[in-house]
Order: structure tokens, then C-alpha cells, then sequence
């Protein structure tokens, strides 16, 4: 017990990071079948988790409270299996299981379906506690007694008839939560867990009871297959799933796209519910011995869904979440989806996910409060849940083989692309193989977030964390959103721009990695930026301290120790009666909270606070100001919950007289505040601010700022410097006359260079960047902007962009009309050299058309103009040059990298049709017999033409029909045999259908082309 106490820089000087890094390092590739690191992880954090839960134990059996009895699970799980260790957990095997047994006992006969009054029945949250405690009472069957086990029986049943008794209705027990019987699209919450406590209510009767009343298989059907349903997807899609076809669907999301909400926002946490509730239903029929309903296996539209957490994924295996603030981390919620994904789909990419999760969790339980796998959270139920899902994810990998995970290069490259999901949703997302970043423009949660390298400890994100801009106070006026694809466009980025009353900002995103930000000016505290920094080794960048560095020098912050956080502020000795705390800046959650507001003069000096009267702006119910002046140090002042997003929050001690006073101590709860002012008062009317938090740990000029070696950011025109205080990076504080941040990956940049070449020299009220030789463009104005943007670069090899550019004597002048409040990024489709090396002449004048044509016009010089990642030609003036091997970008195709239906499961013969809309010659889409697939172009434009091509031999015959909603369709003209054929749709849709007659032995499609009418 003594090392788990061991400070944690002691604990990393013991180990050496070395270790902890070598640990890991083999993850994923052990070739032997018996050795499965992931779950000898799971089984480890279980046995010091033990440490946790037996506080749970109030002498005959484990608490009610929060659902603390659930703990059993885990318990269950180390005494029946692996190498039990009594030094871990605290407690012998014997003892650990005689409290197991005698809980479920007890628990068993209180549960409301069997008479008891405890708990039970209801259907939030109770049953998915009951799912955890049957496993339990399962894995100790035979330790149980007779009557116990009658009472397991009957509960499980009871629980199967209660629900299907409900029918589609809201259980009365439940209060307010609903999945919104079978239509789902419920206001500000999501389907997938509401539908999901329906379905995993059932799964342990069907699983365990014997025999199975159809009535219970066809609810928990109903429930299972309309989680992920979504209309237009599943109409489209004749598959049958447990005999049932995915077209019966009739549930809908919140949104019209595979995002789902939960709680008003987008939070990738919920979207996992798909997974989390089939593993909660799944470990009961494999440990049950029964086949695997087809639904928990072939869920409708579940990769789909997969896709977009894939697009959130951090490089801990978990979803980065910009718009929740409190489920990050949230251990093992996280685990057990990606443990049912590898171990019962056999998914690759989620087995690497769930092998990078696995290799911090160690790390994570062993920070502050110890043992324990839920730190981030306000929810006590989480811990006991966090228990039992570690303990499921275990006993997956014990039931079922091991997929080899993919390596954490192709985990991004596959999970690489740029999405809008909408002002909706409002979000705006990139995931690249470098980094993650988004646009959020939800009210509250406003925001350009980036994550590098994946790294969730990097920067904090969450929430009403603010990044670049404050995420309060800003209310989105218009939002201009543009999502970039490599099928469409030969490049993956994002370009955005947000307009508030104050002014516009905007960000783009780069396929590098790269992210720049840029700004009219449009709040104080604009340009922050706040950085994770604890120990918890084992983690990658968490050792303690973060690192940065400017032109002027080098500062080490360190991280502060333990959950709170004590400042010590010293100031010149002054003769005051009033000592007052106002918040600057809050937690991004919580918003301030104080243990103790010590007053003192002198180091050795009595506390001049305590006992004296405080008051505050604010207070929660038994959190009073006179608790921070008590002495006590477990009683504490918060502020009201409904003023924790309040930045100017105060709290006041009166000490009674005036006196003398030159140093202040705040001891801070988890809620510190991140910014705050020391004030005086000799009146308690008019105040004086004498010290304040954090000050500065470097002060730069430069205009450009190394984080850690992780990250590093290049200020164009800001007016004031870059400061580093304590956890926030402010880049420039607005909203003066506006400036350009550039955010590159790790350290491996000059940034220095970057920052002294400065950005492109734009129209007034244009902002441009040339961040990784992308030209990046923002129109900060109201108005359409025509005009002339200078680019400084080499003339020896000169890039050039979409449109027209003149070289001049320091680079290119590039014409460009922009569009009000609107964001641009154009990759360099081409560079122009001289032939026999030198500088191009001023006056070569170069149009490219696309990516494929350009044209070179101006004095009579040999030039060889070079494909981006191509071929070399040689230019003839005046002449359009046809590069054969490259494609035009952006394709005139609305299709091109669009969603297609049906999503999975597949219908019998049918390939996936996404092969005809991913501009590949060499891919091509099996209709299978009869097949219909649908396009959905995102949005409803005109449609003026749709172009099929087939293989070689005989096309089938097809009809093309178009729809709105991805309801109703009309059909277009009749399209004539051939293997290439087209039809004129001249149509508004969103919506457009391909149906065949397709025979085996028929052509297969290799692309549907849509024109824009």
C-alpha cells in the first residue's frame, strides 16, 4: 500500500519512463495466443480497483447509494478468474467473495420485481445496474443459494414482462426520460440510449430464461434495430435483420445525419451508446452459452455511426468531446464499446483504439483520487459502472479471440476527412493523420478546437473550455462552413467562418495537420488557448511540468500537485479591512470553489480571515462563504450552479477592523479558478487590486510560442504578446485590430522563420495564411470582396493556386473574389520553374483552370510547370497544358465522396455502393438482385444531369428517381441501357436513387456522376 502513497514524481523517478514506454511498446503485436495484454491490463486495474470498492462495504454487504452493490461484478470476475492477487486488492480471495455473495443475496431479494423495495424495475438507470448484478449472480452460480438463484430467475423475467407490458410507452417510474416510443428525434437528446435501455432490459431474460416468449425477441428487436435508425438510410435498405427487413424502421434522429445529441449537443460519447449497450447485451448470451442475436452483430447503420467516432477519435482510444464538458475520460464507458467493436465485430481499428486506451489506464487510475476510474466526472454511480464494464470488457477477451489491431498510422489514415454535420449540430470536424480539429458553433460551446497529434491531455477542449474564442457570451449570427474532400476536391480540409455581433472569426484546417485561425477582433480573451498539465506518468506529456519556448527564452510550468490547487500570493503591506477574490477567468465546468481564504501579514503571521464574516456574488446550497473562513479544511464555498459559467464571480472577508495584511493563501477545490484578482478595500466600497493569478511565466514579442514540443503557434498582427500564464497560453488578447494564428504539430517547425516571413498582404478586411503551402483565405467582412492577394515566395519554384497569378519581383499577385464572411483554402495545384534553374520573370502570368489544366502566358521563357505529386511538362505560352495522369479538381460532381444507402447490414448480393461514388475506375458496385442504392448530395440543390457507367458486358436496366427527404421519390425519364448512360433529371433534391434489375453475371457499376442543374 505504501507505493500506491508515493508522490508521482517519485513514482516516475522510480520507474523511469522508460519503463512505463517500453511496456507498452508491443501492444497489438504479440504473436501468441494465450498472451493478451489488453486483458491482463483489465484484470490489474480490477484488483486495485478492489481497493476503491471495498469502502463501498458497510460491514454485511456492499452499499445501495449510487448503486455502489454493483461492484459485485468486478468482485465476481477476480474471484473466478486469472491470478488473483490479495496485495492488490486489499483483501483475500475467500473474504472478497463471502461479501460478493452474501451482497447479491440481499440485493437479489430487495429488488422491486421479486417484492423487494430497494430498487429494480425502472427502466433508468436501475436496469442497467440489474444487467451488471445478474452477470455477477451468473459468474457465482454455484456459490449461491437455491432460493437466490429462483430470485435471479424471477427477476430477470419479471423485468422482460414489465418492459414489453410498456409496449412502446415511457415507463411511469422513469420520470422524464423517454426514448420517444419508436419515432426517436426527441428535442435535445438522443435515441440511441433511451432505445438502448429498452433493449438491455430484456437481453438477460432472453438470454438466461428458458423458454423465451416471442413477444420478448420481438421487442427487444424493435428496440435494437430503430437505435441507429435514420429514415432516409433505412427505407433504402431491404436487409433483414432477425427476419425483419431495416426498411421497417420508423425511428429518426434529433438531426437528419448519422450525429446524434444527447443533453442539447453532440457529445461522440453518446453516439458510442450503440456499442455499449449491445456489449452490456451480448456478454450475457456468450456467457450463457446462446447464439448471438442478429441484431447486436449486424446493427442497421452501425458503421456508419462508427465512421463519425472514428472522425473524433483522440490517440487515447477514446472520442475527443468539444461539446460536452464532463464525460471525457469517463473510464469504462469508453472501454466497453471498443472492447465489444475488436472482440465480438472482430473490428481492427477498434482493437487498436482499445489497445491505446489500455496502455494508459494504469497510468490514469494511479493519478489522484487513487484506484479509482471515473476522476473526471460528477457522478458517484460512474465509479461502480466504470468497475463493471472493465470487468465485461474482460471477460470479451476471454470469450472470444483476439483481432491483431491495426498500427496507429493506418488507425488515422482510415479514419482521416472532413465533415460538416450542419448549423444544427454545428459542428465543423477534421480529423487528419496529425491532428483533430472542429468548429463549434453551439450556443455555449462556442469555439475552433484542435487537438495535435490526437493528444486529448493536450489542450482542453471541453464544453465551455474556450479556444481561440471565449465559448460564452458569443451568440452566431451566420456560419459559413466548407468541408473539403480528397474524392471531390484532391484534398481533405475545412474552411469556416463564424459572424457575431462584435466582428467574425474563422478557422481553417489543413491535411497536414495544420490548423490557422483568424480574426476582426471580436472579444477580450480572444486568442486563449488552455493546456492540460498534471503527472500522471505513463501518459505521453504529462510528466509534471510543460515547456515553453519564444524568441526571448525558455519557461518551465510546473504542474500542481494533488486534486486542489493552494496559490500563495505576497504583495506590499497595506492597511485594509476588506480582502476580496473576484474570478477572472473560472473552471471551464465548475466554476470557483474554496476550501480555505487565508489573510495573513507576514509568513508567520495568524490567520486574520478565519472566523470573520464572508460573503460572496453567489453560493450552492451548503457550500456558504463563511465555510472558505471556518478553518475547516473539508468545508468548503462554491459558487451557485447557475453562476459557474460567470467569469466575475467574488468572494469577500470582512477581518473587522482595518489592519495590516501583505499575503493572501486560496485553497482551492477541483472548481479553481484559472484567472482571478486579489483586491483591498478599506470601505468594502472602493477597491484596489494588489496581486493577481496566474502572472506571467513568459512574456513574448516574437510572435511565435512552443508548446511542450507538441505544438507550436505564429501570431500575425496581433497587438499585444504572447503570454504563457500558469495553464493558459493567451496568443493575443482582441479585439483590437485583429490578427492570424497559424497551429503547427509538435516542434519540428521553424517557427521563427514562419512568424519573420509573415502572411500573404491582403484586400482590407481579408486575412490570408500560407501555413504548409496551402493559400488560406478568410473574408472577415459583410460584403463580397474582389481584389489582388500578394503571396511571397521563392521565384525558383513558384506555387501557384486556382485561378490567376502574375510573378512579381517577391512572389505572386493571386486575383480573388470572395464572398461575404466566407473562408477559402487551395492547395498548390502546380509549380512553375525555369528551365536551367534561375528566378521566373516578373510578368509570367499563370491561370490554372483546374487540377488538371493550366495555362502560361507572359515573356518568352523556357518553363516547366510541374503536377502537384505529378509529372513535369514543359509550358508553351498561351497554350492550355493537359496533365493526362491528374483529375480536374474540384470535380463538377455533386455525388462524388457523398453518404450512400444502404448502409449495413447489406442486402444478399450487394457490395458496398459508396464504390460508385469514390471516383476510382478500378472500384465498382454489385447491386445484387434488384439493387437500389441511394445518393445523398448533403444538402438540396439543383440536379441537372446523373451519368452511370458500367463494366464491361451487359448493363442491367436502371431507373434514376429523386426525393427531398429520402421519402417520397420521383422518378426520372427512363435512363437507356448501355455501359455508359444518362438522363436528365432537371430536379431540387437532396436525394438521388439509382434502381436496377440486376441479374448475376451483369455489369457492375463503376460511378454515378451528378450534375448540377
Amino acid at each position: 500500500m505504501a507505493g500506491f502513497l508515493l508522490n508521482r514524481r517519485r513514482l516516475l523517478g522510480l520507474v523511469g519512463a522508460g519503463a512505463v514506454t517500453a511496456r507498452w511498446g508491443s501492444f497489438g503485436t504479440v504473436g501468441t495466443a494465450d498472451v493478451d495484454p489488453v486483458s491482463d491490463v483489465y484484470y490489474r486495474v480490477l484488483l486495485r480497483h478492489t481497493r476503491w470498492s471495498e469502502t463501498q462495504f458497510d460491514g454485511e454487504r456492499y452499499r445501495r447509494a449510487d448503486f455502489g452493490f454493483a461492484v459485485v461484478l468486478g468482485n465476481a470476475v477476480l474471484v473466478t478468474r486469472g491470478a488473483y492477487d490479495a496485495r492488490a486488492t486489499g483483501i483475500g480471495r475467500d473474504e472478497l467473495r463471502a461479501r460478493t455473495v452474501a451482497t447479491i443475496r440481499h440485493f437479489a431479494a430487495s429488488n422491486a420485481l421479486v417484492g423487494g423495495t430497494e430498487w429494480g424495475k425502472t427502466l433508468f438507470w436501475d436496469t442497467t445496474f440489474q444487467s451488471y448484478f445478474v452477470l455477477a449472480a451468473r459468474l457465482l452460480w454455484d456459490d449461491l443459494d437455491a432460493a437466490t438463484r429462483t430470485t435471479v430467475d424471477n427477476m430477470v423475467r419479471a423485468q422482460a414482462e414489465y418492459t414489453v407490458s410498456l409496449g412502446t410507452g415511457d415507463d411511469p417510474r422513469s420520470g422524464g426520460w423517454t426514448p420517444n416510443g419508436l419515432l426517436g428525434g426527441f428535442q435535445g437528446d438522443t435515441k440511441l440510449e433511451e432505445m438502448g435501455v429498452y433493449a438491455q432490459s430484456l437481453a438477460p431474460a432472453l438470454a438466461w430464461a428458458d423458454p423465451v416468449p416471442e413477444a420478448w425477441r420481438a421487442a427487444f428487436g424493435r428496440w435494437s434495430r430503430n437505435m441507429a435508425g435514420l429514415p432516409a438510410a433505412d427505407l433504402a435498405n431491404p436487409a433483414l435483420v432477425d427476419g425483419v427487413a431495416v426498411s421497417a424502421n420508423t425511428a429518426a434522429n434529433l438531426h437528419d445525419t448519422f450525429l446524434v445529441e444527447n443533453h442539447g449537443s453532440f457529445g461522440p460519447h453518446y453516439q458510442e451508446e450503440l456499442w455499449r449497450t449491445a456489449a452490456r447485451n451480448a456478454i450475457h448470451f456468450l456467457l450463457a452459452g446462446r447464439p448471438l442475436p442478429e441484431v447486436i452483430t449486424a446493427q442497421p447503420n452501425g458503421e456508419r455511426l462508427w465512421r463519425g467516432i472514428l472522425g473524433m477519435t483522440s490517440d487515447a482510444g477514446e472520442p475527443l468531446m468539444p461539446m460536452v464538458g464532463d464525460r471525457e475520460h469517463l473510464y469504462g464507458r469508453d472501454v466497453i464499446p471498443l472492447a465489444f467493436r475488436a472482440q465480438v465485430l472482430g473490428d481492427r481499428y477498434a482493437a487498436r483504439a482499445e489497445a491505446d486506451l489500455a496502455a494508459r489506464l494504469e497510468a490514469y487510475q494511479a493519478y489522484p483520487p487513487v484506484d479509482r476510474m471515473a476522476k473526471f466526472t460528477g457522478e458517484p454511480k460512474y465509479e461502480p459502472e466504470a468497475r463493471a464494464e472493465i470487468a465485461i470488457a474482460y471477460l470479451f477477451h476471454e470469450l472470444r479471440p483476439r483481432p491483431t489491431p491495426v498500427d496507429a498510422g493506418e488507425l488515422f489514415r482510415f479514419a482521416a476527412g472532413a465533415t460538416d454535420f450542419g448549423a444544427g449540430p454545428g459542428l465543423l470536424a477534421h480529423q487528419t493523420e496529425r491532428s483533430w480539429a472542429a468548429t463549434v458553433s453551439k450556443a455555449g460551446l462556442v469555439k475552433f478546437a484542435w487537438q495535435p497529434a490526437h493528444d486529448d491531455w493536450l489542450f482542453v477542449i471541453s464544453g465551455s473550455t474556450p479556444m481561440f474564442l471565449p465559448s460564452t457570451g458569443l451568440a452566431v449570427r451566420g456560419r459559413s462552413a466548407t468541408a473539403y474532400r480528397k474524392a471531390r476536391d484532391g484534398f481533405d480540409a475545412t474552411a469556416s467562418v463564424l459572424t457575431f455581433d462584435s466582428g467574425r472569426a474563422g478557422m481553417v484546417t489543413l491535411p497536414t495537420g495544420t490548423v490557422v485561425y483568424a480574426t476582426s477582433g471580436v472579444a477580450a480573451g480572444e486568442g486563449r488557448v488552455d493546456v492540460h498539465n498534471l503527472t500522471m506518468p505513463g501518459v505521453p506529456g504529462l510528466d509534471g511540468d510543460r515547456r515553453y519556448t519564444a524568441a526571448e527564452g525558455s519557461a518551465t510550468v510546473r504542474a500542481a500537485e494533488g486534486a486542489g490547487r493552494g496559490d500563495d500570493l505576497v504583495f506590499s503591506r497595506t492597511s485594509v479591512r476588506h480582502v476580496r477574490m473576484t474570478g477572472v477567468t473560472p473552471h471551464p465546468v465548475y466554476g470557483y470553489s474554496l476550501f480555505a481564504f487565508e489573510v495573513r501579514d507576514g509568513a508567520g503571521g495568524a490567520d486574520l480571515a478565519r472566523g470573520k464574516v464572508a460573503s460572496a456574488s453567489s453560493f450552492d446550497v451548503g457550500r456558504d462563504p463563511g465555510f472558505a473562513v471556518d478553518g475547516d479544511a473539508g468545508t468548503r464555498w462554491a459558487v451557485a450552479k447557475a453562476e459557474r459559467g460567470r467569469a466575475d464571480s467574488w468572494l469577500s472577508v470582512d477581518l473587522g477592523a482595518v489592519v495590516a495584511v501583505d499575503r493572501v493563501r486560496l485553497s482551492w477545490e477541483t472548481a479553481a479558478g484559472a484567472a482571478y484578482r486579489l483586491e483591498v478595500s478599506v470601505d468594502g466600497m472602493q477597491w484596489t487590486s494588489v496581486a493577481a493569478y496566474p502572472r506571467d511565466d513568459l512574456r513574448s514579442t516574437g510572435k511565435w510560442l512552443d508548446v511542450d514540443g507538441r505544438a507550436g503557434f505564429v501570431v500575425h498582427g496581433a497587438a499585444s504578446p504572447i503570454a504563457v500564464r500558469g495553464g493558459t497560453v493567451t496568443l493575443s488578447d482582441g479585439p483590437a485590430a485583429g490578427f492570424v494564428v497559424e497551429g503547427y504539430v509538435g516542434a519540428d517547425r521553424d517557427l521563427a522563420g514562419r512568424a519573420a516571413a509573415g502572411p500573404p498582404t491582403c484586400p482590407d478586411g481579408v486575412r490570408g495564411s500560407t501555413a504548409d503551402g496551402y493559400l488560406s483565405l478568410f473574408n472577415l467582412t459583410g460584403g463580397r470582396v474582389a481584389g489582388v492577394v500578394s503571396v511571397r515566395q521563392s521565384r525558383t519554384k513558384v506555387q501557384v493556386y486556382q485561378g490567376v497569378q502574375r510573378v512579381t519581383a517577391v512572389g505572386t499577385d493571386h486575383d480573388v473574389v470572395l464572398e461575404a464572411a466566407s473562408a477559402r483554402v487551395e492547395p498548390p495545384r502546380f509549380t512553375v520553374r525555369r528551365v536551367g534553374g534561375g528566378a521566373v520573370p516578373v510578368g509570367v502570368t499563370v491561370t490554372v483552370l483546374d487540377g488538371a489544366r493550366v495555362r502560361v502566358d507572359g515573356p518568352s521563357v523556357m518553363l516547366l510547370v510541374a503536377q502537384a505529386g505529378g509529372v513535369e511538362l514543359p509550358a508553351v505560352r498561351g497554350v492550355d497544358l493537359v496533365f493526362p495522369t491528374g483529375r480536374p479538381y474540384p470535380l463538377n460532381d455533386l455525388a462524388v465522396g457523398r453518404t450512400t444507402f444502404p448502409t449495413t447490414p447489406l442486402p444478399a448480393g450487394m457490395s458496398d455502393p459508396s464504390a460508385a461514388v469514390d471516383d476510382s475506375p478500378t472500384t465498382a458496385w454489385t447491386p445484387g438482385p434488384g439493387g437500389r442504392m441511394v445518393v445523398d448530395l448533403g444538402a438540396v440543390v439543383a440536379v441537372g444531369e446523373v451519368v452511370l457507367t458500367w463494366t464491361a458486358g451487359v448493363a442491367p436496366t436502371a431507373t434514376v428517381a429523386t426525393s427531398v427527404d429520402g421519402r417520397a421519390y420521383t422518378p426520372a425519364a427512363p435512363v437507356a441501357r448501355g455501359r455508359r448512360a444518362s438522363v436528365a433529371v432537371g430536379a431540387t433534391a437532396r436525394f438521388v436513387a439509382v434502381g436496377t434489375g440486376w441479374r448475376t453475371g451483369q455489369a457492375r457499376l463503376v460511378s454515378v456522376v451528378i450534375k448540377p442543374g
